[in-house]
């Protein structure tokens, strides 16, 4: 019998302490829990599967908090990716991965250089539904990003996905014991976070300049870490691309989904659960696709998140925050549009049985008010919803909250069948990746991609991300309008023409008919 994990361990490689002195000490960077030695290409060192944490989340350490690491004068090798957070078996990507509970760990990028003062440093967050992706996965390589803007250090960290991050147990008769298992994902960012506050500057970053950035699920993250208490001392920035705190549930609809995986796996308690290979609880993940999202618990997310922003909750981070044109077009085009009729039709008739009759007509008068096809007025509508109205909605808070907002709208098209400017499709441009252009079909304009990168960098760098002109790749003054709750300025990432305008002229929402169901969060 084949043994895949010993074959997907052999491709990944693994990384192991050195005992024999010989390393080249030149890439080797003491931190609290070891010494790391990392690898040098084209001028760039990396540091690949770091450990974050001083045990890993396996065993009796299932749906427990990441414990803090310890002291350790070892010298270890940082060369290979470590193994990836399981998922849900649903996402195909998690094949291409090496999956196991053994997950919590970072990888560092940065210029060999030896530079006068402390570095920005830019940490990414990964997306994927809170149900998939990886620190492994090559768009989120950061060679090309880092060699284009050698002066940010980038680190990308892992976290804790689906049930094994984010599964209610307190309510079962042994689940007092797992008092943070609805949230472990988010605690996990925190742990990474600590990490790099306490280590960073041995690799030439400032700890005091921290810009947290990610999409889709990541960038839901990134909006839901500020309102956790203790968090922001670990960063001051976040750059959120498709993500905002409508992406969590209640505790009503996680306990729903507890007992759903309990049911599917024959079990009533922690108990059980913890008997199960960590494969068999991958597979019964299945059952609930694209509904394992952070909790409103009331205990490390508010209740009401938008309105803790709007409270001035996180008044003293800035944001840099937007949404592409047709995001839901990405989840048409990756399940097909027999896939895609069949998940509409049952998240509407889930998620609609919440709404009451006003806002049922509310949302049917958006649908029949879109032209094109069903599936084209589905996707608009659960654009509005999902992302459109709650990334404006963030803004909105975060303005009226005392502070600082820079909101965009991404419009570029892939030349794929059905995509458009759907979900996703700027990771190949911000990473600096336009060979991984999976989602487009086609390579987007240089300059404007170098661009993105530049404003991204810039807003780390200073909080603001205009340009000047010197620094700007075509040579031309891109001033970035702070958000406002009156005229609502939105930089327009037009593939050949970067523009600010007014949402009233773009109409990103429709505020008359879909603002207001953004308090059902993800249906």
């Amino acid at each position: 019998m084949i043994d895949e994990k010993a074959l997907l361990r052999a491709q990944y490689g693994e990384n192991k302490r050195i005992t024999d002195g010989n390393y080249d000490k030149s890439l080797a960077v003491k931190c609290v829990n070891g010494t790391f030695v990392g690898k040098r290409t084209e001028n760039i060192i990396s540091y690949r599967g770091i450990p974050f944490v001083g045990k890993q989340p396996v065993g009796e350490l299932r749906w427990k908090a990441p414990v803090d690491v310890v002291p350790d004068d070892g010298v270890y090798e940082a060369y290979h990716n470590a193994k990836s957070a399981y998922g849900n078996e649903n996402f195909e990507v998690g094949s291409l991965f090496y999956l196991d509970e053994d997950c919590l760990y970072l990888n560092v990028w940065k210029a060999d250089d030896s530079p006068a003062q402390p570095k920005p440093v830019m940490v990414w967050i990964h997306g994927g539904a809170f149900e998939a992706g990886g620190t492994v996965d090559p768009m989120f390589d950061c060679h090309n990003f880092v060699k284009e803007n050698p002066d940010v250090i980038v680190v990308t960290i892992a976290y804790r996905l689906s049930v094994f991050g984010f599964l209610h147990l307190s309510h079962l008769s042994d689940g007092k014991d797992y008092p943070d298992a609805q949230n472990l994902g988010l605690l996990d960012q925190i742990a990474a976070l600590k990490w790099v506050h306490e280590n960073i500057s041995n690799f030439g970053g400032d700890p005091d300049n921290v810009t947290i950035f990610g999409e889709s699920a990541g960038a839901g993250s990134c909006t839901m870490l500020p309102l956790i208490p203790g968090s922001q001392k670990y960063f001051k920035r976040v750059i959120a691309q498709s993500g905002a705190p409508n992406q969590t549930r209640s505790a009503e609809q996680c306990i729903a989904c507890t007992n759903e995986l309990l049911a599917v796996l024959g079990c009533k308690t922690v108990a059980d659960l913890l008997k199960l290979d960590a494969q068999k609880v991958f597979d019964a993940s299945s059952a609930l696709f694209l509904r394992q999202f952070p909790e409103r618990d009331g205990k490390y997310l508010p209740l009401e998140p938008f309105e803790a922003y709007a409270n001035g909750a996180a008044k003293d981070i800035a944001f840099l925050i937007g949404c592409n044109k047709d995001e839901m077009n990405f989840f048409v085009s990756s399940f097909g549009l027999e896939g895609w009729n069949a998940w509409v039709a049952d998240r509407k008739a889930k998620g609609f049985a919440q709404f009451t009759d006003a806002d049922k007509k509310l949302a049917e008068s958006f649908w029949n008010d879109t032209t094109g096809e069903d599936w084209e007025r589905d996707s608009r509508l659960f654009s509005q919803i999902w992302f459109n109205a709650p990334i404006i909605k963030l803004a909105e808070s975060q303005t009226q909250g005392g502070g600082k907002s820079y909101a965009y709208y991404f419009t570029p098209e892939a030349s794929l069948p059905i995509m458009k400017c759907g979900h996703s499709i700027e990771l190949s441009t911000i990473f600096n990746h336009p060979e991984m252009n999976y989602d487009t079909g086609r390579e987007f304009d240089a300059t404007f991609c170098k661009t993105m990168r530049k404003m991204w960098v810039q807003f780390a760098k200073t909080g603001n991300p205009s340009l000047s002109a010197d620094i700007s790749p075509d040579g031309k003054v891109k001033t970035w309008p702070l958000y406002d709750t009156t005229n609502k300025p939105v930089m327009v990432l037009d593939e050949f023409d970067i523009h600010p305008e007014k949402e009233s002229a773009l109409k990103i929402v429709d505020w008359d008919r879909t603002y207001s169901l953004t308090k059902y969060y993800m249906l």
